[in-house]
């Protein structure tokens, strides 16, 4: 029996996955890690990056040896965090220290090349990254040979090809749907607003490759084999896919990628990752445009605010459950309280939430102040309560889900949720059901993670590509036999969430007084 390895640097944790035959992960390890702030940038050491590797693989063989499982592994798949900025020498020397996706250090730059592409550029993007860095003048950027993301940066050391898929590389640099490259105009574009700075390189000449799904992207070589396993026992030569990005992996691990589809991840943030027929008619600074593994169009609807502010009430009702020396485990009361949500009226008993931890740059936020506001008239119950902040947890993705729907009328057959606003089943995703007005499916696998979903794009590159789409690989030969629950939106919940949303909108002023009168 042969073996996929999956790999995946997430922001807290580096996880490897084996996979089987059959799909089936049958050993994991995994290596916690942390950003830095040094400097006043968000950072990772990149020799942290190989430690947290070779431990995460370490773990993996471990795991398989107790189960008897001697790994014999076919393909490799390397999956990152989105977005950042990597840059290297001509001697392969790193110039500065990795900025990740975290730095709002580019709003100059993403300004700019938003209004010279006419197409909205994150700051969280490499190439808002880049130009920041010219635009300051930075003693760096004459050295410039090489500029990729994470995933890129390690698949480059495993394979010596400079080379991203086309999901991850659409978080760099905007992508043309018709040539499935970077955009030919637009780094003509970027060229020509250098000029005057003569930086000494054209763009198209240190971008990485792009790659579909389904390529191949290198062998590992004998350097690259040590990089993850010490010992030597990895052998080498062992074909990897593209690397990928952590949205796209997400849609491939929740089987999301076919068009007028979707999955919402919902957890301390949240986003919506929906596939288009076609690409946007017009430009919307709260909308990024990324792609899927295989190069289609997606619309990411993307908020900093969702679970943390419901965490934190079900933690005061936990210290309330603890002063009465009470015995109910958290699992249990997350359970009960959710469920709780369900009895409640269904525009939530006229009670306001907002759940603005941080800024939110969807409604024009850079601060955040938690506020729970209610009338004399409204309905204050525990119901009524578990309803409002769930609403909350869900109302911003609904403010950027209605340009998609209202102004560029993109149809969704479906969403897929994942993430932990649905671990208790059948609540949140009820509630997303109702909020977006479409039905909401939860699969048994949702729980995987990225880690399995760039091990399936490697089991792709190897057993599928020739003969179906990825979309048809993940549906025919994956999730076929996988169980689902789905439901539907309830005309009483779309009702009382409309009504909800309405007292969202009209209250955001109230919001805005908490930040200037709240220090």
């Amino acid at each position: 029996m042969t073996h996929v390895l999956g790999i995946e640097l997430g922001s807290t944790r580096i996880k490897a996955v084996l996979i089987d035959e059959t799909y089936a992960t049958v050993a994991s390890g995994a290596h916690d890690w942390e950003n830095r702030f040094e400097n006043g940038v968000w950072t990772y050491h990149l020799d942290d990056v190989w430690v947290g590797i070779q431990d995460a693989y370490r773990e993996l063989i471990y795991d398989a040896k107790k189960s008897g499982i001697s790994p014999n592994i076919a393909s490799i798949g390397i999956s990152a965090m989105m977005h950042g900025y990597l840059v290297f020498d001509r001697n392969n020397q790193q110039l500065v220290p990795f900025r990740t996706w975290r730095n709002t250090m580019t709003e100059q730059a993403a300004s700019l090349l938003t209004e010279a592409f006419s197409f909205n550029i994150p700051q969280r993007w490499s190439i808002a990254h880049l130009y920041q860095s010219v635009l300051n003048r930075e003693d760096h950027i004459q050295n410039i040979d090489f500029i990729t993301t994470l995933s890129g940066y390690v698949h480059w050391k495993l394979t010596d090809e400079k080379v991203l898929g086309i999901g991850e590389a659409s978080g760099m640099f905007p992508i043309d749907s018709e040539s499935l490259a970077f955009c030919t105009r637009m780094i003509n574009q970027f060229d020509e607003l250098n000029e005057s700075e003569r930086v000494g390189w054209k763009l198209n000449d240190i971008l990485p490759k792009v790659l579909l799904a389904g390529n191949r992207a290198g062998v590992l070589s004998e350097k690259g084999s040590k990089l993850i396993d010490p010992s030597g026992l990895l052998r080498t030569g062992i074909p990897l896919c593209p690397p990928e990005g952590d949205a796209g992996t997400g849609m491939v691990a929740t089987n999301s990628i076919a068009e007028r589809t979707g999955n919402v991840s919902a957890g301390t943030s949240i986003f919506a990752m929906i596939v288009l027929e076609k690409g946007l008619s017009d430009l919307h600074k709260e909308i990024d445009m990324v792609t899927t593994p295989a190069g289609k169009p997606v619309a990411m609807v993307h908020c900093n605010n969702c679970t943390s502010d419901l965490d934190a009430w079900i933690k005061l009702f936990e210290e309330i459950i603890e002063a009465l020396r009470l015995d109910i485990d958290r699992t249990t009361l997350y359970r009960i309280l959710y469920n709780k949500a369900l009895e409640g009226e269904a525009d939530g008993g006229g009670l306001l939430s907002y759940n603005y931890l941080s800024g939110e740059h969807l409604t024009g936020f850079e601060q955040g102040r938690p506020l729970l506001v209610r009338s004399p008239e409204s309905k204050f119950t525990l119901p009524n309560l578990m309803r409002t902040n769930i609403f909350s947890s869900l109302a911003t993705l609904r403010l950027g889900m209605e340009i998609l729907t209202n102004k560029e009328n993109v149809h969704i057959d479906q969403l897929l949720g994942h993430g932990g606003l649905f671990k208790t089943k059948g609540v949140g995703q009820r509630f997303l059901a109702a909020a977006i007005g479409v039905p909401v499916t939860v699969m048994e696998s949702a729980g995987e993670g990225g880690a399995w979903g760039i091990a399936l794009l490697a089991s792709y590159m190897l057993n599928g590509s020739d003969s179906m789409s990825l979309e048809n690989y993940l549906s025919e030969q994956i999730f076929a036999k996988m169980v689902g629950t789905r439901v539907e939106p309830i005309k009483e919940d779309i009702d009382g969430f409309n009504t909800f949303i309405k007292r969202y909108k009209r209250g955001l002023p109230i919001e805005r007084a908490a930040i200037e009168n709240m220090q």
